[in-house]
C-alpha cells in the first residue's frame, strides 16, 4: 500500500494523542509547589507547569534560531 497523506496524518494524531496522555499523567504525578524566580518575578507554582512552560520555551527558542538558519539559507541560494 502506498503513503497517503491521510496515514501520515492518522499516525501524527496518535503520536500526539500518546504524548499528551503522557504529559498529563506527569502533571498528575508533580503537582507539589514550587518556587520560581526569573529577572524581576518571583512566585510559586506547580512543578510540572514549570517545567512544561521551560520546556515550551526552550522549543521556541530552538525553533526561532532554526527559521532564522533556514531563512539564511534560502538567501544563499
Amino acid at each position: 500500500m502506498p503513503h497517503t497523506r491521510t496515514g501520515a496524518a492518522w499516525v501524527g494524531i496518535c503520536t500526539a494523542t500518546l504524548l499528551a496522555v503522557v504529559l498529563i499523567v506527569f502533571m498528575l504525578q508533580n503537582t507539589r509547589s514550587a518556587e520560581v524566580s526569573f529577572l524581576w518575578m518571583h512566585g510559586s507554582l506547580p512543578l510540572a507547569l514549570g517545567l512544561l512552560i521551560a520546556g515550551v520555551g526552550a522549543a521556541l527558542l530552538t525553533m526561532a534560531v532554526g527559521a532564522a538558519r533556514i531563512t539564511q539559507l534560502r538567501r544563499q541560494r
